[in-house]
C-alpha cells in the first residue's frame, strides 16, 4: 500500500490530540472512563492530550497520509519499575479530577504490563473516522515491526476491543491470557509480540 508517514513535532500536538478524540470518541474504554458523550466531548481531548505528552517527550508520534491517522510509540526497557509511574494521576488531574476511571485505567493497564524484556510499545493508534477501513493503521504499524524485527525487538500494546484485537492477531500479536477488567466496563487485551526472522 505504502503509507507516507512522518514524525510529529511539537507543534503538532493539537493535530494529533484532534485525530486521536476523533478516532476513540466511539471507543469502548474512552466510553466506560466517560460515559456521558456530552461531558466526553467536552474532557477527552484533554485526557489523550496527557498520551500525546508523554509520547512526545519520552517516545515518537508517527503522522500518516496527511493527518488521517497517528500512532504513539514508546521504548520501554527491560527491568522492574522502582516507582510508580505518574502518568494515570496525571490523566486524572488534566482531564477531569473527580473522575476516578481516568486514573483507574492507567494503573490497571500499568499492573499488567511486561517489563522483563525491552520492547517498542504501542500506546495508542488513532485513524480518522472517515479513513477507518483503508489499512493505514495496519501499515503503519508493520513499519514499526519491520523495524522491530530488523533490531530484534519484541513489540507490545493493549487492544481496547475484540475488533481491534483481531486486527492486532493478524499482524503477529497474541493475546498474553489474560484480559485487564475494567470494573463495570470492556475487557483489554495486552498482547505480545517477538520480532520475527526474515
Amino acid at each position: 500500500m505504502g503509507v507516507r508517514i512522518e514524525r510529529a513535532e511539537r507543534r503538532d500536538r493539537e493535530r494529533v490530540v484532534a485525530v486521536m478524540e476523533e478516532a476513540f470518541h466511539h471507543d469502548p474504554v474512552s466510553r466506560w472512563v466517560f460515559p456521558d458523550e456530552d461531558h466526553r466531548r467536552a474532557v477527552h481531548g484533554r485526557f489523550l492530550g496527557v498520551f500525546v505528552d508523554v509520547a512526545l517527550a519520552e517516545g515518537r508520534i508517527d503522522i500518516a497520509e496527511e493527518g488521517a491517522a497517528v500512532a504513539l510509540w514508546l521504548p520501554v526497557p527491560a527491568g522492574v519499575l522502582e516507582e510508580e509511574d505518574p502518568t494515570p494521576a496525571l490523566m486524572r488531574r488534566t482531564a477531569d479530577p473527580d473522575n476516578e476511571r481516568c486514573e483507574l485505567v492507567g494503573r490497571l493497564t500499568g499492573a499488567v504490563h511486561p517489563h522483563e524484556r525491552a520492547h517498542t510499545y504501542l500506546l495508542m493508534i488513532g485513524v480518522a473516522p472517515d479513513r477507518q477501513g483503508e489499512g493505514i493503521g495496519a501499515e503503519m504499524i508493520r513499519a514499526e515491526l519491520e523495524r522491530c524485527d530488523r533490531e530484534g525487538l519484541p513489540a507490545y500494546l493493549e487492544a481496547s476491543s475484540a475488533r481491534s484485537r483481531r486486527l492486532y492477531e493478524r499482524l503477529g500479536f497474541r493475546f498474553l491470557g489474560r484480559t485487564v477488567d475494567l470494573p463495570d466496563g470492556p475487557p483489554m487485551y495486552p498482547m505480545w509480540r517477538d520480532p520475527q526472522a526474515s
